[in-house]
């Protein structure tokens, strides 16, 4: 662990902490979890995608549902439970109201490219994920919420040529071990599996977040899956570089323009000014993380011939 054993939390700690002397730190990938605080509308999701790429993101992340293929009838026809976030009389509907169609992602994915941000999306089920996989990107997600859905998993891990990332909130040690053996099967879970360390909640507490886990996550799966990350559902941006400090190589944060705005997400959301300081002090620990190139640096040389302690003058010459 980074921390000395006796100080930290839990029943069992990992054997080794992520970053070592020979980890290579490198520039973090910032996603910014726009999903639907579009709340529908194409201007909007386009206005959240140039502020993400203003604040230093480099990717924007939507959501893709078959609303008729993920929920039940009962779900579907259910009103929602937060009425006052609805968008619509049903969950049905209001799922609906919020969906964008293959065409707008596609055209979500190019407005991307004319501004220099990378389109992604997560998928929720087969039909999304066989809908999505045609759009050229470097990543599909699968949320917490499915990635025990071996259906939609499989599309992904043989017919999607991206990398897939996958979180693992609400996800027991068995289930995640499950995952990665499943596409272990392929060989593709160390070439483009990615997984992230996260909390299904929103917002989520502080000792919620339970981030030694990235610790764990290394120690089973740093040699077996291609790279780890984090999906944060916290409050404010004090722990997300402790994130990156110990290992994780993306950092997903739900975005939005107004966390007053109508909806589930944007209370746990960052607005952009939030999200600006997020990649401005990543970047700052990525400037950060070297070694000396030389004993003395060079900004050292003054204050060393002005401040260091020679040994050679007397030391009670202040006394003479």
């Amino acid at each position: 662990s980074l921390l000395p054993r006796s100080r930290c939390r839990g029943p069992t700690m990992p054997k080794r902490a992520a970053p070592a002397s020979g980890f290579k730190y490198e520039r973090c990938k910032v996603v910014a979890e726009i999903g639907c605080n579009h709340m529908g509308e194409m201007k909007i999701a386009k206005e959240l995608m140039k502020l993400a790429k203003e604040a230093g993101c480099a990717y924007a992340k939507f959501q893709k549902r078959c609303n008729k293929e993920l929920l039940t009838e009962e779900q579907y026809n259910k009103p929602h439970p937060v009425p006052a976030n609805a968008y619509g009389d049903t969950y049905g509907e209001h799922r609906e109201f919020l969906e964008f169609n293959v065409e707008q992602h596609r055209e979500l994915w190019q407005y991307g490219k004319e501004i220099g941000i990378e389109w992604a999306t997560s998928v929720w089920d087969v039909t999304s994920a066989k809908e999505m996989k045609e759009i050229p990107c470097d990543f599909l997600k699968v949320p917490s919420a499915c990635n025990n859905h071996f259906e939609l998993l499989k599309v992904l891990r043989d017919e999607f040529k991206g990398d897939v990332h996958v979180s693992t909130g609400m996800t027991t040690k068995k289930e995640i071990e499950d995952v990665v053996k499943f596409f272990e099967e392929t060989g593709a879970a160390k070439t483009r599996l990615v997984i992230y360390n996260c909390t299904s909640g929103y917002p989520v507490p502080f000792p919620d977040v339970c981030m030694l886990e990235l610790n764990r996550l290394y120690d089973e799966y740093g040699d077996r899956v291609k790279e780890i990350a984090f999906s944060g559902h916290h409050l404010g941006i004090a722990i997300d570089v402790a994130a990156y400090t110990m290992g994780a190589k993306w950092i997903e944060r739900h975005f939005t323009k107004n966390r007053a705005w109508k909806g589930t997400d944007h209370a746990a959301s960052l607005e952009p000014a939030g999200l600006g300081k997020l990649v401005r002090d990543l970047d700052a620990c990525h400037a950060a993380f070297t070694f000396k190139k030389t004993d003395v640096l060079e900004i050292e040389t003054e204050q060393r011939d002005k401040l260091k302690f020679r040994k050679t003058e007397k030391i009670n010459a202040c006394t003479e």
